[in-house]
């Protein structure tokens, strides 16, 4: 069995990923030489995650095989570098070991007391929130998370990862490639699970394993899945008083962008919108006590919470207008960030840009039946065509599809099939009262998208 002590030098095969990435600047801050390549690396463009990857002194390459030589003792790849990779090849050539990024992550979590937050939604708040409870109460906490938390990002950094020297790892585990089996952490979070990348039986299957796994396993009883899952209710938390478990959250209210309850009666406030983030603040604070951290520290923590890249992102307001940008991509997801941005004005206009075909065809009804669901009489969905990334796929479906599925159910809904389209179409869709929220994933572009339309408004 390989050891990470065994290795000094590592590249990456797809390192502008957010998981990848992660990793490079997790090894680069305990001493590692790291470099690492990606298709997005082109001579001459300039590309913010390369710069702010080689501020950290990790060496960028474009993806050629120029990086990768005879000194490189360890090759990492994300689940989307294929064997035919010009770079795969070459490491192959040279017999240089190759590893997936999440065998990497398992034996980066075997170094440490790891927190493993598991489920379909809110595992990067949830991590985030849990680093910043962990740092606040000083315990100096390693982070490795699948987004940017913004206090970092406001360093000048990716945000989504750093070496703090502690004896506690706060990591993703990710259910959607099946690694999440691979970890075998001191505490397993399970905050929900629904319909995303595989189908239930599939999800429980997974799910079940990582508990087995943890050696101490927290669950979301409020969950009804999850609650399914738990291994002692002192561990497990509710935000329904009339469901049993050690950690209650109650009172919840949201006032514009600002939320606030209790957990076992210690009044609590966030900076963000939605009862899920009170349930990622619940499950955050739940974990955190069960590790050694009391309640009243954690609600001081997260006064000062800022948040984490494109969740909830709030963009600005001109003439009555609220623009939002948020990371929303599964049904569940979807219908939580139309909910949370529902308070914030009298009238929400969601626009959302569905990712692949496939699982765009897979979650065809649960997108329609949760979107419908939360949708108000005044509200309105547009979406434009799905993003393809590229590769092997059968183009078998249209977000108009889904579209029109809703319209079937009376909804206001509206295809706009250009996506730069839509900030001019939506002009006479607007009032004073507005909000206009913007959802999607996976597309790089899309944080620039959103100042597109913020511009156009």
């Amino acid at each position: 069995m390989i050891a990470i002590k065994d290795f000094q030098n590592f590249f990456f095969i797809g390192i502008a990923g957010a998981g990848m990435s992660a990793l490079a600047q997790y090894l680069k801050g305990t001493g590692k030489n790291v470099s690492g390549s990606d298709r997005y690396f082109k001579p001459g463009i300039y590309n913010e995650t390369k710069a702010k990857l080689e501020a950290e002194d990790i060496r960028c390459f474009e993806q050629n095989g120029e990086g990768i030589h005879s000194s490189v003792q360890l090759i990492i790849v994300s689940t989307a570098i294929e064997d035919t990779v010009p770079e795969v090849q070459k490491a192959r050539q040279l017999n240089i070991p190759i590893i997936k990024r999440s065998e990497l992550l398992a034996l980066i979590s075997k170094t440490k007391k790891t927190i493993a937050v598991g489920g379909t939604s809110g595992k990067s708040t949830t991590v985030a929130m849990l680093f910043d409870i962990f740092e606040y109460a000083g315990w100096q906490p390693n982070l490795i998370s699948g987004a940017g938390l913004t206090r970092l990002i406001k360093e000048g950094k990716i945000g989504n990862a750093k070496a703090g020297g502690g004896e506690w790892l706060i990591m993703e585990a990710d259910e959607s490639d099946g690694s999440i089996v691979e970890y075998n952490p001191e505490i397993g979070l399970l905050l929900n699970i629904d319909r995303d990348h595989k189908d239930l039986p599939d999800l429980i299957r997974l799910f079940t394993q990582f508990k087995n796994n943890s050696k101490i396993f927290s669950v979301n009883k409020s969950h009804i899945l999850a609650a399914e899952l738990s291994q002692n209710n002192l561990y497990d938390f509710s935000a329904d008083k009339n469901i049993p478990a050690g950690y209650i959250a109650e009172n919840f209210e949201q006032k514009g962008f600002a939320v606030s309850f209790t957990i076992n009666k210690i009044q609590f406030s966030l900076k963000a919108i939605g009862r899920h983030n009170m349930e990622n603040a619940l499950a955050a604070a739940t974990t955190a006590s069960i590790a050694g951290i009391d309640l009243a520290t954690a609600a001081l923590a997260l006064e000062n919470y800022e948040g984490i890249y494109r969740r909830h992102q709030v963009a600005g307001q001109k003439k009555g207008i609220w623009l939002i940008d948020d990371y929303a991509h599964n049904p569940a997801k979807c219908a939580a960030s139309i909910q949370a941005c529902q308070p914030v004005a009298e009238k929400l206009i969601a626009w959302f840009q569905p990712h692949g075909y496939a699982p765009t065809k897979f979650l065809r009804t649960d997108y329609v039946t949760e979107i419908a669901a939360v949708l108000r009489p005044q509200d309105e969905i547009w979406m434009s065509e799905i993003f393809y990334a590229g590769g092997t796929t059968t183009k078998d479906i249209s977000a108009n599809d889904l579209v029109n599925d809703l319209k079937a159910l009376n909804k206001n809904a509206f295809f706009i099939e250009r996506r730069n389209d839509f900030p001019h179409e939506v002009k006479s869709h607007l009032n004073d009262n507005c909000c206009v929220l913007l959802m999607g994933a996976r597309d790089p572009g899309l944080e620039a998208y959103a100042k597109y339309v913020w511009e156009n408004l």
